[in-house]
């Protein structure tokens, strides 16, 4: 059973729109399945194609709480899904010496003593909940391990506690730059989204969308160049995000056209590496992208 979130794939397109996200056909599509089925999607892709953008979008239009799993080398169970307070746990502990240790065994494994941590956030939540675990890719296996029975029956199981199973279970949604890969079981239990960078007509539609006022012709011109740099061999090529970084840098510069002085001195908006720089500078003929048809 899904979140029911969204009614159509028109209805996807039209709600993300409307949250200034401008969805493909096959975003808009794949989101609504995940919606429907109740199932977790994982989205793959480069860095800056507006893979968590989707999430919060998502989060935003459904009038639903975003929990946020931020992945990274070394996290674990603590962080991801709960720990207990151990201060607090001592505390009562304390003020209760006289107690029998199962009396107070008892009560500090309880709710009070519980730090919910995002998986078990989402889980347990009452209201409608959209559960971002950003950049898996970057978490071990062991986590991995962690979220097949979360992701899998939307439960979790606290010793302590027994199983806790979402009554309103949250839209899920995983994000991955594939910097290594994801177990089969993992993907199993997911529907699957690849993000890549948009097509020029798209990108030009985020930019008018994301930069207010940017005349057209610029527009267009700033979506040949980065499409220009994406087709070199750069360490880091330009995001979608960077992309509207550098339209709103040539907007506060009050530049109306795009020239060789002005890409380069502002460049450094779009690529992050010295060495990247000094290539595009080398290999950008500039002229010939602005009059490619």
């Amino acid at each position: 059973m899904g979140t029911g979130f969204f009614t159509s794939v028109d209805d996807v397109s039209a709600k993300l729109a409307e949250a200034g996200y401008l969805a493909s056909t096959a975003v808009a599509t794949t989101v609504f399945l995940a919606d429907r089925l109740g199932k977790p999607l994982l989205v793959e892709g480069p860095a800056g194609v507006g893979k968590t953008e989707l999430a919060k979008a998502v989060a935003q239009v459904s009038g639903s709480r975003l929990v946020r799993l931020q992945c990274y080398e070394g996290i674990d169970e603590a962080r991801a899904l709960y720990e207990w307070n151990h201060a607090k746990q001592l505390l009562r502990i304390t003020a209760g010496r006289d107690e029998t240790w199962e009396h107070a065994r008892t009560d500090i494994f309880g709710e009070e003593f519980l730090l919910r941590r995002p998986l078990l956030t989402a889980i347990s939540s009452d209201e409608p909940t959209v559960l971002l675990i950003d950049e898996t890719d970057k978490a071990d296996m062991e986590v991995e391990g962690l979220l097949l029975e979360v992701l899998g029956d939307f439960q979790v199981t606290v010793p302590e506690l027994g199983t806790i199973t979402a009554t309103r279970p949250p839209f899920a949604l995983l994000t991955s730059n594939a910097t290594r890969e994801l177990s089969e079981a993992l993907r199993r239990r997911c529907l699957f989204l690849h993000i890549d960078f948009p097509d020029e007509d798209l990108e030009r539609d985020i930019v008018r969308l994301k930069v207010p006022g940017i005349d057209a012709a610029l527009a267009d011109s700033v979506v040949r160049v980065i499409a220009a740099l994406r087709a070199m061999d750069l360490r880091k090529l330009p995001s979608v995000a960077e992309t509207i970084d550098w339209a709103r840098t040539l907007l506060a510069l009050g530049a109306s056209t795009l020239d060789e002085q002005v890409v380069r001195d502002s460049l450094g908006v779009v690529l992050k590496h010295q060495d990247d720089i000094a290539k595009a500078g080398a290999g950008l003929k500039l002229e010939q992208v602005l009059d490619a048809s």
